[in-house]
């Protein structure tokens, strides 16, 4: 169908307050919103400030009250312990209401923190939405973290009660949680009061006397003697959550969701984004410890009536590249949202999508990207792979959602390559120069977002509105910075092309290594790479790509490796200074997916690093260091 994002885009543009109102719609509130933008509150402003709702009561005491009470709204899918399970509506809401009372019998109430350091179980949701639904504010670490960087986010958000599972399973291995968080606590300043442990059976964990509870045994309690809590009005603008992010400094960021503004915000996305309707499976192949996992596994799905999928496995290995394809086949997914490094890892095992073929995937419609650059190649070929549209997004965590992407519920919009398409309602995307100008079209420079953001985005950091302003809202006044690099085209179409500190120097030429990352991926043996800038002596900075070839390329990798530095100055000339490349096993990445380049770029230049908090498997950092050993570097 024709698309009609112009028309909605361009609707936002002439009454941004009329568009939001309309929008707000789509929430039950308590007491709708009177005004919908406050200009002059807080650090830029805030969105329904004199609304109040509940966000817990918008995710399922509204949907049981209107009929949806059997319907299924959590998928356990667990390979890594061999079954799936699934919990209604209904099931789900007695499980918040009868957890949200224990809450409240250990002394937690409105406006406290709850941390949770948990792993893919269907219980981490129900922590959240039992927060939610008394007004705690609840921060997730991801499970797994270390005890030093989990210790940082105690000490900053000051939690009266944490929320821990036993362990996490890995392929082949089970984390033991507990001992992590007792140590983290011993490390931290605050002390929470009350550290609340779902026992697993994979193992099962130590309780300190005076401290710790055991998950279980106080739910079950509760239930016997009838305790439940109902829904605490809070204001929109009142904190969701606090969900931190890396900082600059070393010290996290923690970014503040406010409630209102949030649940409108993902309510018109999964309608007009994600095209996803009542009752249909929405599944996030992300984990509840980031932002993707907080909008679109925890909160997007239930609040319009859809089912969520919480995933506990990877696209490969758990058995095989076709994890992704049983899981979708077996519980009827129409929407599968997921990172580009999943795909390229599934590229690297299956590259002829032979498992895709296994199973019966026939209600798929989309397959959505974001975390990494989605580049041209990839892209191309799950789509030819597949058959499916491959939809590129770019978000952040302190957006929330997604700033730009292809409106499938508006209409699909054609697919540029490299492109994750155009700003969605309430973003005003520019690129500007160092000095602030917008530069022509096509032209690269720094993206930035007009003020005001669209409701979701952050309204500030927790208890730092100064870090807030010096962070993100100073570099270009009257405009929030992005700290990423792109272009926007004659047509309005956005290309990323990294992150602002990802652009190099090389001999006075300013050159993307997104863009050269985007050459490397089209060689035909190569299933991902990345590109850093290293020290050089002469030039400021010179790249080095490292590629990680596809499965049984038996090829010499000496001559893959020459084709590749061909391929850059062929596609961007002598002017890259791109003569080293090198071939690895494996690059080091987030639990998240993400290319850890600034650690790689640290390892080349031999500067001092601290082992990132979320990083996957720590062993790959040393074979990136074995490599450049082998190039005398």
């Amino acid at each position: 169908m024709a698309s009609r994002y112009a028309e909605v885009y361009a609707r936002w543009q002439a009454d941004p307050e009329a568009f939001w109102e309309e929008a707000a719609r789509a929430v039950e509130w308590m007491a709708p919103p009177a005004r919908i933008f406050h200009a002059d509150a807080g650090v830029h402003g805030r969105w329904f400030p004199d609304a109040t709702l509940n966000a817990c009561f918008n995710l399922l005491d509204r949907h049981v009250r209107d009929g949806r009470g059997q319907q299924v709204a959590i998928i356990h899918d667990s390979p890594l312990q061999g079954f799936s399970k699934c919990l209604t509506y209904a099931e789900v809401l007695h499980e918040v209401e009868t957890l949200a009372a224990v809450f409240v019998a250990h002394g937690v109430t409105k406006g406290d923190r709850v941390l949770l350091y948990m792993p893919m179980v269907p219980e981490a949701l129900i922590g959240m939405y039992a927060c939610a639904r008394i007004g705690a504010i609840h921060s997730v670490v991801f499970g797994g973290f270390a005890a030093k960087e989990l210790a940082t986010r105690i000490d900053d958000a000051a939690p009266k009660m944490v929320l821990a599972a036993s362990c996490g399973l890995e392929p082949n291995r089970v984390i033991a949680y507990k001992p992590l968080l007792d140590a983290a606590i011993a490390l931290a300043t605050h002390k929470p009061d009350a550290v609340l442990v779902l026992q697993r059976l994979q193992l099962e964990a130590s309780l300190v006397e005076g401290r710790d509870l055991d998950w279980a045994h106080e739910v079950a309690a509760a239930k016997r003697e009838g305790r439940v809590a109902g829904c605490v009005e809070m204001q929109a603008t009142d904190p969701l959550y606090i969900l931190y992010t890396s900082g600059t400094t070393g010290v996290p960021k923690g970014v503040v969701r406010d409630t209102g503004g949030y649940l409108v915000a993902l309510a018109w996305s999964m309608r007009g984004l994600y095209d996803i309707a009542p009752g249909e499976v929405f599944w996030t192949a992300s984990d509840v410890g980031w932002v993707v996992g907080h909008s679109y596994i925890v909160y997007a799905p239930l609040l319009i009536g859809a089912t969520t999928l919480v995933y506990e496995g990877k696209p490969i290995g758990t058995p095989d590249a076709g994890a992704f394809w049983r899981v979708c086949a077996e519980h009827k997914v129409v929407s599968l949202f997921t990172a580009p490094t999943a795909l390229r890892a599934i590229k690297k095992d299956d590259p002829g999508g032979v498992h895709f073929e296994k199973h019966n995937t026939s209600p798929l419609r989309a397959l959505f990207l974001a975390g990494e650059r989605a580049d041209a190649n990839t892209v191309d070929w799950a789509r030819d792979t597949y058959g499916l549209p491959i939809i590129d997004h770019w978000w952040q965590t302190e957006t929330g959602w997604a700033i730009a992407g292809n409106p499938v519920g508006l209409g699909m919009l054609p697919i540029k390559p490299g492109s994750p398409t155009v700003p969605m309602p309430g973003f005003a995307l520019e690129a500007l120069d160092d000095a602030g100008n917008p530069v022509p079209p096509g032209t690269m420079g720094s993206l930035v977002i007009k003020l005001p953001m669209p409701p979701g985005c952050l309204p500030t950091l927790w208890k730092n509105d100064a870090r807030m302003r010096d962070s993100y809202l100073t570099a270009f006044p009257g405009s929030y910075n992005t700290s990423d690099s792109g272009a926007i085209d004659a047509d309005g179409y956005v290309f990323i092309l990294g992150r602002t500190d990802d652009i190099i120097n090389c001999a006075g030429h300013r050159l993307s290594t997104g863009g050269m990352e985007e050459v490397l991926a089209g060689h035909p043996d190569v299933a991902e790479c990345a590109v850093i800038g290293m020290k050089d002596a002469i030039k400021g900075e010179a790249p080095c790509g490292f590629l990680v070839l596809k499965a049984g390329v038996m090829r010499d990798h000496g001559a893959i490796e020459a084709e590749a530095v061909s391929m850059i100055r062929d596609a961007i000339g002598p002017v890259a200074s791109f003569k080293l490349a090198i071939a690895v096993d494996r690059l080091p990445k987030t639990r998240s997916g993400k290319i850890l380049r600034g650690t790689m770029k640290k390892i080349a230049d031999h500067d001092a690093y601290a082992m990132p908090a979320t990083i996957e498997d720590p062993a790959t950092l040393d074979t990136i260091a074995a490599a450049l050993r082998g190039r005398g570097l």
